[in-house]
């Protein structure tokens, strides 16, 4: 495995029972509400490497729909600790790539991310949704030495961001939604590229309270 690959953790966890196109089968969605709370937490620890964050959105099923559960899932990575959140980090790992990219820019992307790293003290992330497969490699390279300038306290919000992104992306490949042409899946949080100001929230989801 080339250096800094993302092992098997972006939504490759299926939910339990999960049986395709059977006609009458129930949904992706139905089978992660009614799963043994231990089955849905290792599917969702897959999303995203924080056991409270796991233990939230568990513990808060069911979810009527899945916008319902991208947004609790955005607010409870909205309230990761630091600590929660260098756990979270600490599971990361550059994402992957196309067969021979890391080869052919290994100089410069293991450059780059040393750096990065040495600055921060944890891995570089970043969610690459809607991202070409062919511009992947350019944006990871520009978004890291774009980010390097960044204060340290600025980078954890960036970063924190990014992990959010990457949660909902996960938990939407989770439900087999990830390529459905639906703006409510969309609309819940969404950001453009490099996330939010620092700080910012762009949708409010409905507050669950206090486990």
């Amino acid at each position: 495995m080339p250096a800094h690959r993302l092992p098997d953790l972006p939504g490759r966890v299926a939910i339990p029972g999960q049986s395709r196109g059977a006609p009458g089968a129930p949904s992706a969605l139905e089978r992660f509400n009614t799963a043994p709370a231990e089955d849905a937490e290792r599917a969702l620890l897959a999303c995203l490497r924080s056991p409270r964050w796991a233990l939230r959105l568990s513990g808060h099923r069911p979810y009527p729909d899945p916008p319902s559960l991208l947004a609790a899932s955005d607010e409870a990575t909205y309230d990761l600790s630091p600590e929660e959140l260098t756990e979270a980090l600490a599971a990361e790992s550059l994402p992957a790539l196309p067969d021979g990219t890391y080869s052919a820019a290994h100089t410069a992307l293991n450059a780059a991310h040393t750096a990065y790293e040495a600055r921060f003290g944890h891995v570089f992330v970043i969610c690459l949704d809607g991202v070409p497969e062919e511009e992947a490699l350019d944006r990871i390279l520009e978004d890291i030495r774009s980010r390097l300038a960044n204060d340290p306290e600025d980078e954890r919000v960036v970063a924190a961001e990014q992990l959010r992104r990457l949660a909902r992306e996960r938990l939407l490949g989770m439900l087999g939604a990830r390529d459905r042409d639906d703006p409510r899946l969309r609309r819940v949080g969404a950001t453009g590229h490099d996330g939010a100001a620092p700080g910012a929230q762009p949708d409010t989801p409905p507050r669950m309270p206090p486990r």
